[in-house]
């Protein structure tokens, strides 16, 4: 998948307009684009758009971004969001490997219980906004089949360790976040895991997120998420390869059939 689309749960124009915009997985959002005395409204609307929803073809996948376990709200989440039986949980704040178990055999339970396929919900982890994890990220190698892949945030990180932006005067991330951004790759290869980038904040600044998604896929990462519906056609053109990219990568994948014992090309 290539783009990954945050919208707001509570917000049922962005729900249907998200499913329209050409993004390859909508973030269905529980936490931070939700008002806490509106997310057990916004736990009911996306219940009611996942289970109106699943069953159509041609739609994006539909991954739900809970609230972090600290939050107290982890429970309330699950219990509306597992019924409705999404394609994957978007994890905040994990700060190990133990965080993905954890959920992954709660998870377990639920299924059971409901009289659910074991392992139909996958889980997205979000492995860099608080400090620690920066700390832990060998962990998430083995720590749940049900673990898709591993993306990266700035802005919780920024409040986390006390920063003053994220963002130099030319826009790109300073040292503290570029290092995230590493270790979420490394991390990510090391687990055989898809890697995805964080958002790109200006929504206004398109050339600034298409050189923003040139340098991910050239460093590895398999996709980006977006906070606008305007971010996702730069995201899926950049992040899907060029007919001449295909070609080359069908030669040499062609070449090596025909002569086992080749060296490198």
């Amino acid at each position: 998948m290539r783009s990954y689309l945050f919208v707001p749960g509570d917000s049922t124009g962005k729900l249907a307009k998200g499913l329209g915009c050409g993004a390859d997985a909508l973030l269905l959002d529980l936490e931070d684009s939700v008002a806490p005395a509106a997310k057990p409204e916004a736990r009911r609307i996306v219940a009611g758009f996942l289970e109106r929803e699943r069953e159509k073809a041609d739609r994006p996948r539909l991954i739900v971004r809970i609230n972090s376990r600290d939050t107290g709200m982890w429970d309330a989440d699950l219990d509306w969001v597992v019924p409705a039986r999404p394609d994957g949980l978007l994890v905040p704040k994990a700060r190990s490997g133990a965080d993905i178990a954890a959920l992954s055999a709660d998870l377990e339970a639920r299924e059971r219980r409901l009289g659910l396929k074991s392992g139909g919900i996958s889980l997205f982890a979000l492995v860099t906004e608080v400090a620690v994890s920066l700390l832990d990220m060998k962990s998430y190698i083995g720590a749940s089949p049900r673990l898709s892949a591993l993306t990266w945030g700035a802005e919780d990180l920024l409040a986390d360790i006390g920063g003053l932006a994220n963002r130099d005067e030319r826009g790109a991330f300073t040292s503290p976040y570029r290092l995230a951004r590493d270790l979420t790759l490394y991390a990510a290869a090391a687990a055989g895991l898809a890697a995805i980038d964080t958002v790109f904040v200006d929504i206004k600044d398109t050339e600034g997120l298409r050189a923003e998604c040139r340098a991910a896929v050239r460093d590895g990462f398999s996709g980006k998420m977006a906070i606008h519906p305007a971010q996702v056609p730069i995201i899926n053109e950049v992040f899907t390869p060029s007919v001449q990219e295909v070609a080359r990568a069908r030669r040499i994948v062609d070449y090596f059939a025909a002569n086992p014992q080749a060296g490198v090309v």
